[in-house]
């Protein structure tokens, strides 16, 4: 484990020199900075009077109780840390996996006391490591920017954003796969995308599935959207625990362990071709 956790820890590093954690990081801070400047909101005695987003009027003209406004707020910018993260994390990663195959440091890195499944499961993890944290600062600056702006302070984006990297674990374990098969980081990135979408679309299976004729066309979009993680359901789930309106329900308990199960299931099935794999 020690040496799973050394790997990690290097793939960490590995990032940091490519410039990608300062690219990442300056990213989400002039986002942040923009945000900060671009976002207006008057409170008036406990009531949201007033609201403007680089000068455009937000939502009706009418005074709102400011704990249902950010409510809404909330549940807004729950979506689009969970979808935004998973974006950016999916076509920033893509090349890791591939990079970690390249002639000469693969070579390297077998020559070192590391199992390849530790090689492979310390990558995994550096990875979401650094997804973990690019998360958390942008929903803990985000946080911070509605606090300033209407003195309520609620950290409810932070566990929210968490199914965010939970979500990319499940979609990460794909592209990693996938680049043990193809070793390419484009591919890589359309392997994570394909489950992206195709998860989104899962999530609705009770709604499409009636578009397709009885027999195996519905047979087959049922049984592969079983498969898939259900990432629109938890991007909602996020949403709403952002929003405070959260219920722990067997439910949605049973869709994270999936999600556990999936990345679980294809990070074995890559570790065991990588296992296979003569360089």
């Amino acid at each position: 484990m020690i040496r799973v956790f050394a790997v990690a820890l290097d793939t960490v590093r590995e990032a940091s020199s490519r410039g990608w954690i300062l690219a990442l990081f300056a990213g989400i801070s002039l986002s942040l900075v923009s945000l900060g400047f671009g976002l207006e909101m008057q409170v008036v005695d406990g009531a949201l009077a007033a609201s403007k987003l680089f000068g455009e009027t937000l939502g009706a003209d009418q005074i709102v109780a400011v704990d249902v406004a950010l409510g809404y707020v909330y549940l807004a910018a729950g979506y689009v840390i969970f979808y935004g993260g998973l974006s950016f994390g999916i076509l920033s990663s893509a090349d890791f996996a591939p990079s970690l195959l390249e002639p000469g440091r693969i070579e390297h890195m077998l020559s070192l006391p590391v199992r390849r499944s530790e090689l492979l499961v310390g990558t995994y993890l550096g990875v979401l490591a650094v997804s973990a944290l690019a998360v958390i600062y942008a929903s803990v600056g985000l946080s911070g920017i509605l606090g300033l702006k209407t003195g309520v302070w609620s950290m409810r984006l932070v566990p929210a954003a968490l199914f965010g990297t939970l979500s990319f674990a499940a979609i990460y374990a794909v592209m990693m796969t996938a680049a043990l098969l193809v070793r390419s980081a484009a591919l890589s990135a359309v392997a994570g995308l394909m489950v992206f979408v195709g998860g989104i679309v899962a999530s609705f299976v009770d709604q499409i599935a009636p578009m397709f004729s009885p027999g195996l066309s519905r047979n087959a979009f049922t049984v592969i959207s079983a498969l898939l993680p259900p990432i629109a359901t938890i991007a909602q789930a996020a949403a709403t625990l952002a929003s405070g309106k959260l219920e722990l329900t067997f439910e949605l308990v049973s869709r994270l362990i999936g999600l556990v199960v999936f990345g679980g299931a294809v990070l074995s099935a890559g570790i065991a071709r990588f296992s296979r794999m003569d360089f």
